[in-house]
């Protein structure tokens, strides 16, 4: 007979010490639904240590306005960026580096691919649609391996074009050459 009362005691024990450690959990999460953001300002004015940081996370991440791929200076930079990498050799005189990075969505990727293209001697309009997925008006009928709806990394990609080639190492020179396009341009 004193074996069950040990077990209902200890179970009884357990569930208070769950329920007492679960409460304490969250009332430390603080308050929860529409009126939380009044609850959480009206608390943290007994406390200074709250008062000057936000609660919403995405106040938490700065935000850059002048990184390369916001809207108002991407344009700057591509039309910055036309006549150096023309004069490189990298851009043929008639192209325009606004439209050869169209379909990407950031500025560093279809540079990476810009040089990429160029230092393997690949053709840029099949590397950018293995990249972004993105079939433009070019002719890729000359591509190897599938085009695909489904953007590959680059090194895929310079894989896919060149299998000779040091996919790794390309994709790493070329990420780099992008980087340093940038910075050159104080972007």
């Amino acid at each position: 007979m004193k074996r069950p009362n040990l077990i209902v005691a200890v179970l009884i024990l357990s569930v208070s010490v769950f329920l007492t450690v679960g409460a304490d959990r969250a009332s430390a999460q603080g308050p929860a639904g529409a009126g939380a953001s009044t609850a959480a300002q009206g608390s943290s004015k007994s406390s200074d240590s709250h008062s000057s940081h936000s609660l919403n996370p995405i106040k938490w991440v700065k935000k850059d306005k002048s990184s390369p791929n916001s809207n108002g200076s991407r344009s700057d930079i591509e039309k910055k960026l036309t006549p150096k990498l023309q004069a490189q050799g990298i851009l043929p005189a008639n192209a325009n580096t606004t439209d050869a990075c169209a379909p990407f969505v950031a500025l560093h990727e279809c540079l990476a691919s810009l040089h990429a293209s160029h230092n393997l001697d690949v053709d840029f309009n099949c590397l950018r649609a293995k990249v972004t997925g993105v079939q433009t008006n070019a002719d890729l009928s000359g591509c190897k391996g599938s085009i695909g709806e489904k953007a590959q990394s680059l090194n895929k990609a310079i894989h896919e074009l060149n299998p000779s080639a040091d996919a790794k190492g390309a994709t790493k020179n070329a990420e780099q050459q992008a980087k340093d396009d940038l910075k050159d341009l104080g972007a």
